[in-house]
């Protein structure tokens, strides 16, 4: 099993490789215990949206990181893909910007990619 920040940053490498703009990742382990790390980007379509997801889904899968849960795929406004250690957040730009999780967490330290 690979350890946390390895899953996060595979997951923002796979969002890269399909174009995701202002991929983030936070370090969420003192500030939050719902997980360890949170991966936020932006794709600017459904069809983007989804391909991220298809994309970092497969990247994890290979290495035999399970997927818990995903939600949101379908409309794919905001899809939330749950790995335990590391939740992903892919966001189209309104829901992004109205729902703003690097300034919730604010406290959370970014992790350079």
């Amino acid at each position: 099993m690979t350890d946390a920040k390895a899953i996060a940053l595979a997951a923002a490498e796979a969002a890269e490789e399909k174009k995701a703009k202002d991929i983030v990742v936070l370090d969420m382990q003192k500030v939050s215990l719902i997980t360890d790390y949170f991966v936020i980007a932006t794709g600017n379509s459904t069809t983007q949206v989804q391909a991220i997801v298809k994309e970092i889904e497969k990247k994890l899968k290979e290495q035999g990181i399970p997927l818990l849960r995903r939600e949101g795929y379908r409309e794919a406004r905001w899809v939330l893909l749950d790995y335990g250690s590391v939740v992903i957040h892919i966001f189209q730009p309104e829901e992004r910007e109205f729902y703003s999780l690097e300034r919730l967490w604010g406290d959370a330290p970014r992790v350079s990619l």
